[in-house]
């Protein structure tokens, strides 16, 4: 008998060994340079990935265990060394702030994989950072924590991976929670994680629903075009689902039983996928792995009396396989180590896993410690995400057509548009070839600066053998030296002149000490604290080789015009100086990215990502690179992050303030997002995404780029300025126009009313502004009118549809010939017909068709609206009135009246500073109801050039005349101003009619009630019930509004949704964790833009309203306290008393 339990038991252990050996055929440890060089070469096991995730979901953590797989840190460092974090505040702060990369290997049988790994930050001020990962990514790993599920940034992050076309994989990280801090049984966690899994392909089948609809409608679009002339008699009804349901998304959602999702805590070490338990049963019950890939997820039981896997376990109240075979196993050791502590149910865990832990682990007080060694051997968190990556990501010679497309075509322009020679590159990038023949190709997706004495080519290198034995022999040699020297210590000065001559004549000149530190700097020179941009880059096709000179194709860059201005066979060696937006560089270095390190390369095939030294001159932010001139610029970044926060900065001691230009000018290529301006005043203006952003930039500024002392302002809070309806109550809810007004408060505002306004502006009570220009040959008459909220989103969202509109009027009105893509067309057809829709009413009848202009910037959120009955001007609707989608010249319905683009940029010129505190306006419509102009106007205008030649030809023969007068003696005559020709005193009509049209919008605004508007956060906090009154109190203190809070299921943490205004904004994240000790966590993000609904010019002006405010009315006006505010800060007059009821000093000596 006992020789049979025996038998039995060596037969399970054997079992056992041939499962570890199966499981752990996926080899990794350190690897050298070289073996990643020769892994290049196989694009086919080449694997570019980033991780993303939310801020704190345990990306970097995870990171860590991936980057100790190849021995480059110590595992037990995993997770505590945030290897990736390179940077000191990203260290104190505990958060990633920049993207970095490092190239690891993987072998799995017999295959060996080279995989790209890109951290990227999940704090929303650095999202920006997120875009440039994507970019050169095939694939990416998302990282949701298991508590908290999916957060605001967790659907961004797969927003833009949807949108690079990337395919994610899941990781559900931090299971260790589930266990510790809730204490959910294990059938609970699998309730927990099946509806974090939902919540993560909700949004995943949101993306989708929203592309096939796209494409559903393009193909209705076509079909319409094609019956196009038939009569179809009925309605027509689409059914938009029948789209959906045609389509197989199967593929796209997460599904462990799939193999693209990983169970992990990267903190203690263990990760697991379906697939690992799958082949460990798979030997111990005798059941095919791939039954139980299929059912070890789902609602399976198994059925002990029959052996049989059975299906309906919910509602046979039965454990789902999943919590029997999996879960069961983990919640019972973390019990055993952590919980309990059961020092001999440990050893009998160790012992059955036959794996061997160390003795100072077991004896180790922390059981995290323990149990980290245990699961790290057990169920390694890196061997499960890398094998999953390897088996689900794709290569880069996967990369899709429709991929390729998407990056090649820019703006208006489609793919089938562009030259021939463009369209033959499509191949070349979905091949990846690295042949010698193949086209360069390399997109850079940002620069990042580094401290130059980090360079690999300034890092001290490894002595050779002789150079140690040549240092050697001197060492021994200035010893003996320093011996004699010793002894003749007491001689006198001529002795010791003898001596030290000996000792020279006797050093042989290979060992001399000038040699000696020829061999300590040699092959390197002193550096300063300088800093050297490296392009984060990636080679789509071709192979990149150092020092090879390329194009760099700037994002305006048009190939067609390059091709055509460039002789044939032309290549980066020539001068392309005529070219617009084309210019060359030489790749001086290469560098492999490896997290904090760089090492150098000679070349870098296609397929790989990689750093480029020598671009700092050429390139900004980001660029497109290639040999060939057909080659187009690839698509911009998508930035999900919105610059919103200003601060003006200047040197503290004025001599400094080059420093301060160059610094800044290094900032603004060194960060993706931030951007840096010099307003008219002459300050100079950083723009970032946040408060945390912005900490980072000005310690860059400081430290890193200007090394000098700075001011630093107060934050520079954007607003926007906008008139709204009359209202109908007053500020005590009466109806207005029934009471009686209060002759001595409303006496300033009857001043303002009646005006002091000069001959040439008359103001209708209508509020129509008539005014005419000095010369008194132009009139315009303008009305301002609140646009719909609704149109005023649609128009701040559209502004680059709005933007390549009038880039293609532009071009029509020059005569160009332009060729649209569909989806451009699309977008400008879709934008129509939504203002179309919203604008109705008897006051907006036929207003889309009469659009002149959108401002300021020619695409703002402002319309000039063309009200004038004589005037037919081209619509800025052309482009969608033609059937065919070239235009060639003399195509446009109509000419543009003289002096159009006057009033054009007159109402640009009042849009962009509005009358109230100079900020942008938005949401206004100005109606052009008059136009008057004299016909001599266009007769001196025409005139102007002419006269200025004859003055000059007169003033010049005056000039000749004059000079012979003094050669002869002769009194000179003086040029009088009758003998030139007259020119008008107040300059050209044009401008006049430019300062006349700016002029009567800001008067038709002040006509109106005007209103401010605030920039808004939306506000997401999460925090336990206990601080929710706190985190409330916060928010109303800073003028927050909470929309709604709802608890998340399975925990006890609540999540409120608030609006913050950015003004209030600063210091808020700060105060909530104190306020809530750490309890709450804010997450702010910029949302839109919202009417402060207060009168910054109220004053009381009825009895009821006096009785209520007091005389003075010094109640808090929100709206007057930002105004003033911005006006104090632009130097701008502000009404406001400095001392009010002062009283003589009565002092005690002399009582008076």
């Amino acid at each position: 008998m006992d020789a049979s339990c025996c038998r039995k038991k060596k037969k399970k252990r054997r079992k056992k060994r041939r499962v570890r050996k199966k499981i752990n055929a996926f080899a990794m440890g350190p690897v050298s340079v070289d073996k990643i060089i020769a892994l290049q070469r196989n694009t086919t096991n080449i694997r570019n990935l980033c991780i993303l995730a939310h801020v704190d979901h345990g990306k970097t953590t995870l990171a860590d265990s991936l980057v100790a797989s190849n021995g480059i840190i110590s595992s037990r460092l995993a997770g505590k060394l945030r290897y990736l974090d390179s940077r000191e505040d990203e260290q104190i702060r505990g958060i990633t702030m920049k993207s970095s990369a490092i190239s690891l290997h993987f072998s799995k049988g017999d295959e060996e994989y080279l995989l790209n790994i890109i951290d990227s930050p999940g704090h929303v001020d650095f999202s920006s950072e997120v875009s440039t990962a994507v970019r050169l990514c095939d694939g990416a790993i998302v990282v949701v924590d298991a508590v908290e599920g999916v957060c605001p940034q967790t659907q961004a992050v797969l927003r833009q991976a949807w949108l690079e076309n990337i395919r994610p994989v899941l990781v559900i990280n931090k299971m260790d929670r589930l266990i510790v801090e809730l204490k959910l049984s294990c059938q609970e966690a699998y309730t927990h994680l099946k509806k974090i899994l939902g919540q993560v392909n909700a949004v995943t089948g949101t993306l989708f629903t929203s592309k096939v609809l796209e494409e559903r409608a393009e193909k209705v679009e076509k079909k319409e075009e094609k019956k196009e002339g038939k009569n179809l008699s009925g309605d027509q009804v689409y059914d938009w689902s029948s789209g959906l349901e045609e389509v197989d998304d199967s593929h796209l959602y997460f599904s462990p039983d799939q193999g693209n999702v990983v169970f992990a805590s990267a903190i203690d070490g263990w990760g697991f996928s379906i697939q690992q338990f799958a082949y460990i049963y798979s030997e111990r019950m005798g059941i095919k792995a791939e039954v139980l890939l299929k059912t070890l997820w789902g609602d399976f039981y198994l059925d002990a009396k029959a052996k049989r896997i059975m299906k309906g376990a919910e509602a046979k109240g039965k454990k789902p396989l999943f919590v029997q075979l999996v879960l069961n196993n983990i919640w019972n050791l973390y019990e055993a180590v952590v919980t309990r502590r059961d020092q001999d149910r440990v050893e009998k865990v160790v012992s059955s896993l036959e794996i061997k832990v160390a003795p100072r682990d077991l004896r180790h007080s922390d059981p995290k410690v323990l149990l980290s060694a245990i699961c790290s051997q057990w169920l390694p968190v890196s061997q499960a995400v890398l094998l999953m990556v390897c088996d689900k990501l794709p290569s880069p010679l996967d990369m899709t057509a429709e991929r390729v497309e998407r990056l090649m075509s820019v703006g208006a322009h489609r793919f089938d548009s562009l030259p021939d020679q463009t369209q033959k590159l499509k191949m070349a990038l979905i091949q990846c070839s690295s042949v010698d023949n193949a086209p360069v190709i390399i997109f850079v997706s940002k620069m990042f600066a580094v401290e130059t004495k980090a360079l690999p080519q300034y890092r001290q290198r490894p002595l050779s053998q002789d150079e140690i034995a040549q240092r050697r022999e001197l060492a021994r040699q200035r010893h003996a030296d320093r011996m004699v020297a010793d002894k003749t210590v007491a001689g006198n000065h001529k002795e010791d002149t003898h001596i030290d001559s000996i000792k020279l004549e006797g050093q042989s000149p290979g060992l001399s000490t000038a040699n000696m530190e020829s061999l300590t700097l040699k092959d390197s020179k002193p550096l300063q604290d300088e800093e050297t941009f490296i392009a984060f880059a990636r080679v789509y096709s071709g192979i990149v080789k150092k020092g090879q000179r390329i194009f760099v194709l700037g994002p305006k860059y048009d190939p067609a015009q390059g091709l055509s201005l460039l002789p044939e066979g032309c290549s980066a060696t020539d001068c392309v100086s005529d070219v617009p937006h084309l210019s060359c560089c030489s790749m001086e270095s290469l560098y492999l990215l490896m997290g904090r390190e760089l090492e150098e390369l000679e070349e870098v095939p296609a397929g790989n990502v990689l750093g480029i030294g020598g671009l700092e001159e050429c390139v900004l932010k980001s660029a497109t690179l290639s040999i060939s001139p057909a080659c187009p610029p690839l698509n911009p970044l998508n930035f999900e992050a919105i610059p919103i926060v200003r601060v003006a900065i200047e040197p503290k001691h004025p001599s400094e303030m080059p420093k301060l230009v160059h610094g800044m000018r290094l900032l603004n290529q060194a960060d993706p997002c931030a951007q840096v301006l010099i307003q008219e005043t002459g300050e100079h203006v950083l723009v970032t995404a946040g408060e945390v952003h912005l900490q980072r930039c000005l310690d860059d500024l400081r430290e890193r780029f200007a090394k000098i002392e700075m001011s630093v302002s107060k934050p520079i809070i954007p607003f926007r300025e906008t008139v709204v309806r009359p209202p109908k109550v007053d500020m005590v809810n009466e109806e207005l126009g029934k009471q009686q007004k209060v002759a001595v408060i409303h006496q300033v505002k009857e001043e303002s009313s009646q005006g002091r306004l000069s001959d040439s502006i008359q103001v209708d009570p209508s509020g129509l502004v008539t005014l005419t220009t000095p010369n008194r040959l132009a009139t315009v008459g303008i009305r301002a009118i609140p646009l719909p909220q609704d149109v005023n989103r649609i128009l701040e969202s559209s502004s680059d549809v709005i933007r390549t509109l009038e880039h293609i009027n532009i071009s029509l009105r020059e005569g160009k010939t332009v060729d649209i893509s569909l989806r451009t067309l699309e977008a400008i057809a879709g934008l129509k017909a939504q203002l179309e829709k919203l604008l109705q009413g008897r006051k907006w009848r036929n207003a889309v068709e009469r659009i002149w202009a959108f401002g300021p910037r020619r695409n703002g959120p402002n319309i000039l609206l063309n009200s004038l009955n004589a005037y037919k001007r081209p619509s800025v609707w052309q482009c969608l009135s033609q059937d065919d989608k070239t235009y060639q010249n003399g195509t446009q319905p109509a000419a543009p009246r003289e002096f159009d683009n006057s009033i054009v940029n007159g109402f640009q010129l009042a849009t962009l500073s509005g009358p109230m505190c100079e900020e942008p306006l938005m949401g206004v419509c100005f109606s052009v109801e008059r136009w008057d102009i004299q016909s001599s106007a266009a007769s001196e205008q025409d005139s102007i050039k002419e006269d200025s030649i004859s003055h000059e030809t007169l003033v010049n023969r005056r000039l000749e005349e004059s000079s012979e007068d003094m050669a002869t003696g002769n009194r000179p005559k003086p040029v009088s101003r009758t003998e030139a020709v007259s020119a008008d005193c107040y300059g050209p009509v044009s401008g006049q009619l430019i300062a006349a049209m700016k002029e009567a919008c800001r008067h038709a605004f002040q006509a109106q009630p005007q209103r401010l508007m605030a920039a808004m956060y939306t506000c997401e906090i999460m925090a336990t019930a206990e601080v929710l009154g706190r985190a409330y109190g916060v928010l109303g203190r800073r003028e927050g509004r909470v929309l709604h809070e709802e608890m998340k299921e399975g925990t006890d943490m609540f999540i409120i949704k608030a609006v913050l205004p950015v003004a209030e904004s600063f210091g808020f994240a700060d105060e909530i964790r104190k306020r809530t000790s750490g309890l709450a966590s804010p997450q702010l993000v910029f949302s839109h833009w919202e009417v402060i609904s207060s009168d910054p010019y109220w004053v009381p002006t009825t009895e009821e309203e006096y009785l209520h405010f007091g005389e003075k009315a010094d109640s808090v006006n929100q709206a007057l306290k930002y105004m003033n505010a911005v006006r104090r800060r632009k130097g701008l007059y502000v009404e406001e008393k400095i001392v009010e009821h002062a009283e003589k000093q009565r002092t005690l000596g002399k009582n008076k």
